[in-house]
């Protein structure tokens, strides 16, 4: 069984892809664990911290998008995108990402998601402002593609960096996940990846006016979210695998 770990437990010799992940804000909100087993896969199994589930929604830049051997694309390599995740083990009881929403403003990038990779990408317009104090995050889904139409406006305020030594395990378990989860007719298979320790800040939120939780199929989230901000890090993306239980 994995442990929750602040580094990568496997690395990605032979990336698929290479990308980074920056200007994130992870906004994160607990709800009972039956309500999150509900909506999950068979073979997966909600992954608790402090006996509930946790669902975050994370908006945040992708820059240099590119496969080996070839350089980035610019405008199509670089874009934003927002999340909305849970965290759950396997049949082998490691420990990963379920998607249940992931919303892309490249139309490229979301068509070759959701064939490579089968996550239930949408196709959304959105923009990404940021100054040294704060971040904004903005998106609505294109009606014409949309599955569920679904929009967001996020603002948040960045804090001080948290020292590697005060990190609470709660804050790796939500921030540090080194394998996401997905669906290949029917079977499960999940994506290795790896990238340096995130660089965390703790945040304010400013301004949260969103309704893609509800779109994915989640009651509303109660209560204020707990919130990271980090400025990113380089990953390197593996190729999916078959899940084959031990």
């Amino acid at each position: 069984m994995s442990q929750i770990s602040q580094t990568a437990p496997e690395p990605v010799a032979k990336p698929l892809m290479y990308q980074s992940w920056n200007w994130l804000t992870f906004l994160h909100w607990k709800y009972p664990p039956a309500t999150i087993q509900g909506i999950l896969p068979e073979g997966l199994t909600v992954d608790v911290y402090d006996g509930a589930a946790w669902v975050s929604l994370v908006p945040f830049q992708v820059n240099g998008l590119r496969l080996p051997m070839m350089r980035a694309i610019p405008w199509i390599s670089s874009f934003p995108e927002t999340n909305v995740r849970t965290y759950v083990r396997d049949p082998n009881g490691d420990r990963g990402v379920w998607f249940l929403s992931l919303d892309a403003d490249r139309l490229a990038a979301v068509a070759g998601a959701r064939t490579g990779f089968r996550l239930p990408y949408q196709w959304a317009r959105m923009r990404l402002r940021r100054n040294a104090s704060s971040v904004a995050y903005s998106s609505k889904r294109n009606g014409i593609m949309a599955v569920r139409p679904a929009n967001s406006e996020i603002e948040i305020e960045i804090g001080e960096q948290y020292a590697s030594e005060v990190r609470s395990e709660r804050d790796h378990f939500l921030t540090a996940l080194w394998r996401f989860y997905t669906s290949f007719s029917g079977g499960l298979s999940y994506v290795q990846v790896e990238h340096p320790p995130w660089p965390l800040y703790r945040a304010n939120v400013l301004k949260l006016d969103e309704d893609l939780l509800t779109a994915a199929g989640l009651p509303p989230p109660e209560g204020e979210p707990l919130v990271h901000y980090s400025p990113g890090v380089d990953v390197r993306v593996a190729s999916p695998v078959t899940l084959m239980c031990r």
